[in-house]
């Protein structure tokens, strides 16, 4: 009767520690910026399919496949702070090729915007959409745009979301690094809910260095 509890207790907190084990993604996103829960250090990369430009289906997790990668999310080349910022990473780009990293930006814009953003800037990384914001999601890092912000964005870039991402989602990331290991885990998660303030380029490189 004792091994039989024993064997009963150990069943129970086995099942107990492969369900805590398991990551839960977000699936709805947040109602505001500032309520975003973006996944921390130690959390596997969902699975993200995502589109490259000619609307290609575009697997990231093969892509990186066992090499570690700079993840960058932006809300699109509309947004001047996001342009100056991709525009500066280009910069590092040398190094984080040397360490052996890719560098990939992610935006909900649709497909066919990205391969003319590219080559007006000069960048030659790799640029991808999530116009339909579930990989954004899965992130923790969308929020709905507010009826205000929707008005704002027309007004002040000549911008309507539903237009440029080709769904009524309304949906936008914090803007946000995620730097990734070999093993496909997050080593390391930037986001800030200020639209304008963004994680230095040298201070990318800094981390990469340090988490290889």
């Amino acid at each position: 009767m004792g091994k039989m509890k024993l064997c009963l207790c150990l069943l129970i907190l086995s099942t107990i520690f492969l369900t805590g084990c398991q990551v839960s993604y977000p699936k709805v996103p947040a109602d505001r910026a500032q309520n975003i829960r973006p996944l921390l250090p130690g959390t596997p990369l969902p699975s993200m399919s995502l589109e490259a430009s000619g609307n290609q289906k575009f697997n990231l997790n093969q892509f990186i496949g066992g090499r570690p990668a700079v993840l960058m999310f932006y809300r699109g080349g509309w947004c001047p702070s996001c342009s100056d910022y991709l525009v500066s990473l280009q910069k590092v780009m040398p190094e984080l090729e040397k360490l052996g990293y890719q560098l990939v930006a992610i935006t909900p814009e649709k497909p066919e915007s990205l391969s003319k953003y590219g080559k007006i800037r000069n960048l030659d990384y790799k640029f991808l959409s999530d116009s339909t914001m579930k990989a954004t999601t899965a992130m923790g890092i969308a929020f709905k745009a507010s009826d205000a912000q929707m008005e704002t964005y027309k007004k002040t870039y000549q911008v309507d979301l539903e237009l440029d991402s080709g769904y009524k989602h309304r949906l936008l990331p914090v803007q946000a690094v995620f730097i990734v290991g070999t093993d496909g885990m997050v080593k390391y998660t930037y986001t800030d809910p200020n639209y304008k303030q963004w994680l230095s380029p040298k201070r990318i490189l800094e981390i990469a260095k340090a988490e290889l």
